[in-house]
């Protein structure tokens, strides 16, 4: 397996095969630590960081100089020329030509995809505003698989912030790839997005099912306190991916074939992303998670985890129990990124079984950029941001509404109509009639208004 050049902006990037790889060669820089310190020797590495961090900036340095490399470091966008008002294009082309390697971290999502199709060096996303952190999920998987040995088949419960929290984006789609049962545990109002759910299902073959409160009873009293009767449906969800993925058997588990109460394997916790809501003050539940939540019978191999750093839904008195592996995750950060950086300078290499590349459907879903004034809805993805010059873009997703997912942000938008600018006629969205238009003649519209403006006459009743 080669990585050379490659950008790491999501954690499709990536195969199951790759991930193992990359655990594979974590273990060796933990086990071998001084004879990595040459590896990097004359790289230089760029981290460009446009909101705070400490450990994935950190770690990312750490593992650069631990492979004998150098790191020149922007760890603020005041002290950038972003401040200037340049582009993130010019920045990354920039860049290209003093580093080997790049990590960006930005508040506008999309930001490490357009940084990576201008430089010339690899580009690792940092995190990209709710969008996704595929590093962070690399160390979580790293984490998962050395203290249970395996991840197929485990009980995931993700509890929090899973409306703003990038790490639990690209975890819950890891995850789902590898064949763990996912259970959502969401702070009220900061549910899981629904593209992301969609894309659990559509992309990865889930299923989604709300649990009686009877299989996950102390789960069940997070967010309320209070005991629930057996009747009570969870708000959490259970995603269980139905059939087989091209690169892991995924298992198959329907919730009224469960008899008994759902062990869990492992809680994830995530704080309240205050710096991404429009509100200072989290929900009154939010959920907490201490000792007395975890003398719940489903808990009692839980592995408890977090991406760091905690602000109160983590009780400082699991710093002591086994269970906790949190300060293992923000350790294992440095081998992990040292495996990385060494497979995307082309310093490392390892064989891996050939297999066909994953097949995931918006992968291979027809793109939609023509002019018709759609820009992306969501406020912070960085086609929606003046003066980036970044054309918005976006997959074509056809069922009984149409959608359009942009590119960047993976954020979902419906579109009601659709045109021919061959025959100036504009129609309500069917499918059938989506197929009539050659590609290149398709407009989309979200209101008659804009299309009859645009000069589109609707089109008479037909029977498409």
């Amino acid at each position: 397996m080669n990585l050379k050049g490659r950008s790491i902006i999501t954690i499709d990037d990536l195969t199951n095969d790759e991930l193992e790889a990359i655990f594979t060669i974590a273990d060796e820089m933990t086990k071998n630590p001084g004879e990595q310190s040459n590896l990097c020797q004359g790289k230089i590495m760029a981290t460009l960081f446009y909101e705070p961090s400490t450990r994935t900036r950190l770690s990312f340095e750490s593992a650069m100089h631990r492979l004998g490399g150098n790191v020149i470091s922007m760890a603020s966008a005041d002290t950038s020329s972003s401040s200037k008002g340049e582009t993130v294009a010019d920045t990354a082309r920039v860049i290209s030509s003093y580093a080997d390697i790049m990590v960006i971290r930005h508040p506008w999502e999309g930001t490490a995809k357009v940084a990576a199709e201008y430089a010339e060096i690899p580009v690792i996303n940092g995190g990209d505003g709710n969008h996704e952190h595929p590093t962070q999920t690399i160390c979580d998987l790293y984490t998962i698989k050395k203290e249970r040995k395996n991840i197929r088949g485990l009980n995931i419960a993700l509890c929090g912030d899973l409306k703003h929290g990038r790490t639990v984006h690209s975890l819950a789609y890891a995850l789902a790839r590898m064949g763990a049962n996912i259970i959502l545990c969401p702070a009220s109002g900061l549910e899981m997005p629904e593209h992301v759910l969609r894309k659990l299902q559509g992309d990865y073959g889930g299923i989604i099912q709300r649990l009686n409160s009877h299989y996950l009873p102390s789960l069940a009293q997070m967010n309320t306190g209070e005991k629930q009767s057996d009747n009570h449906n969870l708000d959490a969800i259970y995603i269980t991916p139905s059939g087989s993925h091209q690169l892991a058997l995924i298992p198959d588990i329907k919730a009224e074939e469960l008899k008994h109460k759902i062990d869990i394997d492992a809680l994830y916790v995530t704080r309240f992303q205050r710096e991404r809501t429009q509100t200072d003050s989290k929900t009154q539940d939010y959920p907490v998670v201490d000792k007395k939540l975890l003398k719940g019978d489903e808990f009692k191999q839980a592995l408890v985890m977090h991406p760091l750093p905690r602000v109160g839904e983590l009780s400082r008195e699991l710093d002591s129990d086994p269970r906790s592996a949190y300060f293992k995750q923000a350790a294992r950060g440095v081998p992990v990124r040292m495996a990385l950086i060494a497979l995307l300078l082309g310093i490392k290499d390892i064989d891996i079984p050939a297999r066909p590349a994953p097949n995931y459907p918006e992968k291979h879903a027809a793109i939609y950029s023509n002019d018709s004034e759609l820009s992306c809805a969501n406020k912070t993805c960085i086609s929606a941001q003046p003066n980036q010059y970044v054309k918005p873009g976006f997959h074509i997703i056809e069922g009984n509404n149409l959608l359009l997912k942009c590119v960047y942000c993976e954020h979902e938008r419906v579109i009601p109509f659709i045109a021919n600018t061959a025959t100036g006629i504009y129609h309500p969205y069917r499918k059938s009639f989506l197929h009539r238009i050659n590609p290149q003649n398709r407009v989309f519209f979200e209101s008659e208004e804009i299309a009859q403006k645009r000069g589109f006459r609707r089109a008479k009743e037909c029977r498409w």
